[in-house]
């Protein structure tokens, strides 16, 4: 079974794990390390490592391109680290992280991500004239 870290800054990774296990139950290999605002990178870094090195195998998705967790974890991958790094992680992504596992298939989180951004009025209004239209 494949392992996923989740990052973010404060407490969003955490609570993000929380739905996802709302809706799919219990993940134990999904893991959270959250940058709180009175850490600095070494105790993210200290934090992210604990949880990742009992790990054979690990895909990172963090919160927001170019923002201090992912910037951190691609220094990481700079020096020769090896992981998938995701950013601009939401719900969807995790749950077909957990869907891939259960199945035991690949998944494309980027395009799981990108395929569940949508605005609804747009989708809503499409919807009722499509059903006008029959």
């Amino acid at each position: 079974m494949e392992n996923l870290v989740l990052v973010s800054h404060g407490h969003f990774c955490t609570e993000l794990k929380n739905s996802a296990e709302m809706i799919m139950g219990p993940q134990d290999n999904i893991y959270t390390v959250p940058l709180l605002a009175e850490e600095g990178e070494k105790e993210f870094l200290d934090k992210f490592e604990t949880i990742t090195h009992s790990l054979d195998h690990f895909i990172v998705f963090s919160d927001l391109l170019g923002g201090t967790p992912c910037n951190i974890l691609s220094k990481k991958i700079l020096n020769g680290e090896s992981f998938e790094l995701y950013a601009g992680m939401n719900l969807p992504m995790v749950i077909s992280f957990v869907n891939a596992n259960l199945i035991e298939s690949q998944s494309d989180f980027v395009t799981e991500a990108k395929e569940n951004t949508v605005k609804v009025n747009e989708r809503l209004a499409n919807d009722v004239f499509d059903e006008e239209d029959e």
